[in-house]
């Protein structure tokens, strides 16, 4: 399988972005969604995915283990006998990592396990997850979700209308209070948001359950950062007055009145 060296982006598949179908809460066809090629058709780098979720796991130890070494024991203050003529072995304190109830040599103490990672690999990491889903078929559209009240009854309907079974990561474009109460009691399902999305999240869940609204933010997380500074410019223009005018602010910076 080829992959991008250098946490650099991959470029984009030739076959082409998949389409998939927009299903209502009830499990019916309603419309039809083409995924962004930049995000779900790239070429999937597993060394940089490998990176990127051990990289999380490791941050996400607590890192709070600790021992005593033999000078934080308490005791051991004296020496237990003398030197010679006793026919044991020589010690200098009780305290001693060879004896029972002394300290811990080499042990364990308080650290941070957090490994640092470039957010380009963080984004290419996470577009070459969402690809290897959309490849699989692990990814499913709704139109929204909406209850009338919080209930687990109906939210376990919702999956079972979609078809969607086992471990089930289900991104919303915003906080919906009924709809999070609703699979909160649901331990194979865990709610995200477009901006939270991790790889690691991705790899590990059965299928991808994404709201039309929610899937169109995706871009913003995970596309490579360059393309949706790009798209931002060229959909709010900087007005050219502003622009003369700070060229004009750096020209005569240096320049007293």
């Amino acid at each position: 399988m080829a992959t991008a060296r250098g946490g650099r982006a991959a470029k984009a598949d030739p076959e082409g972005p998949p389409k998939l179908e927009v299903l209502d809460q009830a499990g019916k066809v309603v419309g039809e969604q083409e995924l962004d090629p930049a995000v779900f058709a790239v070429q999937v780098n597993v060394p940089v995915m490998h990176q990127v979720v051990v990289a999380g796991l490791a941050a996400a130890r607590q890192g709070s283990h600790s021992t005593k070494t033999r000078a934080e024991v308490s005791g051991g203050g004296r020496k237990p006998w003398r030197q010679k003529g006793t026919g044991r072995a020589r010690h200098g304190s009780i305290r001693s990592p060879l004896w029972v109830g002394g300290g811990v040599a080499h042990g364990p103490k308080p650290r941070d396990y957090e490994q640092r990672v470039p957010k380009k690999m963080k984004r290419l990491a996470l577009r070459s997850a969402l690809t290897d889903r959309a490849r699989e078929g692990r990814i499913k559209v709704v139109e929204a979700l909406s209850f009338g009240e919080p209930k687990t009854r109906d939210a376990a309907d919702a999956l079972a209308s979609l078809g969607t079974f086992g471990n089930v990561l289900l991104v919303l474009p915003e906080p919906d209070e009924f709809v999070e109460k609703s699979f909160r009691n649901l331990a194979e399902v865990k709610v995200v948001y477009p901006g939270n999305l991790s790889t690691y999240d991705v790899l590990y869940a059965d299928w991808l359950l994404f709201t039309r609204a929610a899937l169109e933010e995706v871009r913003g997380a995970a596309a490579p950062r360059g393309e949706v500074e790009r798209k931002q410019s060229a959909a709010f223009p900087r007005p050219k007055d502003a622009a003369e005018g700070s060229g004009l602010r750096r020209r005569n910076r240096g320049v007293k009145a």
